[in-house]
């Protein structure tokens, strides 16, 4: 017997000697069992190696029986049932392993089967079960149970757009339509840098500054943000209009756009004038000096002869003066001087080379026999046809109309240094006076005055 199995022996006997030294009941009724074995076997006591033995094989064998009926209902397996393939593309799948959730809604689904490399993405492939139903553009993130608990793959429907189709067997989910969410140890590494030489220090400067600019100056501050306030109010009541005038600066850009070409060319047309002015820039330079030149001349010209300028216009305040007050006079006058020796209504009487004629006649018989039968009329001549002066019959004549009177003009009067010559007197005729007949249109008739 070994060394370790005597002194377990000397323990036995040494227990079985003395019950009283076994510390509890379980070490007592082993010892009482191992004295009844002694007596039973003539006294030969069993090593405490063989129950450990048996400890060992009774919780293998448990463990066995529990492996074997636990082994479908691990924790993240798929339902029993059955179900289609589905794949996703991530850029990272973190710690996700086969064997995982699939959940939808927080509710298993399904299992993730694999996990390939497909180029510079990870492939995940699924099966979900028959009775789970997806839209074609379903959504796959990977989430976790809890701050430290499991990976999972969380399939959902589309939140940004709507709907389409169904997920069938075999599809997969594009890279574009995959997440994940962040790690713990990103979000330690993160509020690790934000606390240890972070932007705590920057915020803190910037408080203080703030606090700096700000003190002292809570009413202006105050008011600045009513009128802020009141001009954000502003735009709002506008909104309608800046939205017009943004369509409308969205058609102008249209029509910009659809010109271009149009543009374009003029753009390039512009360019061979363009050269011309840059050739001819010295030509330019020298006619603008000039026309400088000129204004100057100019100007000076005017200075000169402004007194003069504002006597003649003096003077030519009279003439103009009479022609306003001779109104429609002039005109008339004119119209009548270019039909002279006729009136202008008997341009309408000429046809050709002779002129039409309406004359009314007077046949008052007394009155023609008084002419036929009177003595020999006076000096005043008479107007043929029409009744005697001093005679009650026959009618007058009608007044001839008169001339408009010729608006008087100042005229001038130079004074001259030397006296004008007189002119000549010149030997005007003197008209003879008619013969007056002495006999009447009768005498006239049988022979009077031969």
């Amino acid at each position: 017997m070994s060394a370790a199995g005597r002194r377990g022996a000397w323990t036995d006997e040494r227990r079985l000697a003395d019950p009283a030294q076994v510390p509890d009941h379980e070490e007592r009724l082993r010892a009482q069992r191992a004295r009844r074995g002694k007596a039973a076997h003539g006294g030969a006591p069993r090593s405490e190696s063989c129950d450990r033995v048996r400890r060992i094989l009774l919780s293998g064998a448990a463990f066995a029986v529990l492996l074997a009926a636990g082994c479908d209902a691990l924790p993240g397996g798929a339902p029993s049932g059955p179900g289609y393939q589905v794949s996703a593309d991530f850029t990272q799948v973190l710690d996700l392993v086969p064997q995982a959730a699939v959940k939808v809604n927080d509710v298993t689904v399904g299992s993730v089967r694999d996990i390939t490399l497909h180029g510079w993405t990870a492939r995940v492939r699924m099966t979900v079960g028959r009775d789970v139903h997806l839209p074609a553009n379903a959504t796959a993130a990977i989430r976790q149970s809890s701050l430290l608990g499991e990976k999972f793959v969380a399939l959902a429907a589309p939140t940004g757009e709507p709907a389409t189709g169904s997920l069938a067997d075999g599809a997969l989910i594009p890279v574009s339509r995959t997440s994940r969410t962040a790690e713990v140890e990103e979000v330690l590494g993160a509020l690790g840098l934000l606390l240890n030489g972070g932007g705590l220090g920057q915020l803190k400067t910037i408080d203080e500054e703030l606090n700096k600019a700000l003190s002292g100056r809570e009413a202006d501050v105050t008011d600045l943000l009513h009128q802020l306030d009141t001009f954000l109010a502003g735009l709002d009541a506008q909104k309608a209009d800046i939205v017009k005038a943004i369509d409308a600066l969205d058609a102008f850009s249209t029509h910009l756009a659809q010109d271009k070409q149009t543009i374009g060319k003029a753009i390039d047309a512009l360019g061979p004038g363009l050269s011309v002015l840059a050739q001819q820039r010295a030509q330019l330079t020298q006619a603008l000096t000039a026309l400088g030149n000129l204004s100057t001349v100019g100007t000076r010209v005017v200075n000169q002869s402004r007194d003069d300028t504002l006597a003649s216009l003096a003077a030519l305040q009279p003439i103009l003066t009479q022609l306003v007050r001779a109104g429609d006079n002039l005109p008339n006058a004119l119209s009548f001087l270019l039909s002279y020796p006729f009136p202008p209504n008997a341009q309408g009487a000429i046809s050709g080379d002779f002129v039409n004629l309406h004359a009314t006649l007077d046949l008052d018989g007394a009155a023609i026999l008084a002419n036929l039968l009177a003595a020999a009329p006076d000096a005043t001549p008479t107007v043929p046809g029409a009744p005697a002066p001093g005679s009650g019959s026959g009618s007058p004549l009608p007044p001839l109309p008169g001339l408009p009177p010729v608006p008087g003009l100042p005229l001038p009067t130079p004074s001259l240094p030397l006296p004008l010559p007189s002119l000549p007197g010149l030997p005007l005729p003197t008209p003879s006076p008619a013969p007056t007949p002495t006999c009447g249109l009768v005498g006239i008739l049988l022979g009077c005055g031969k």
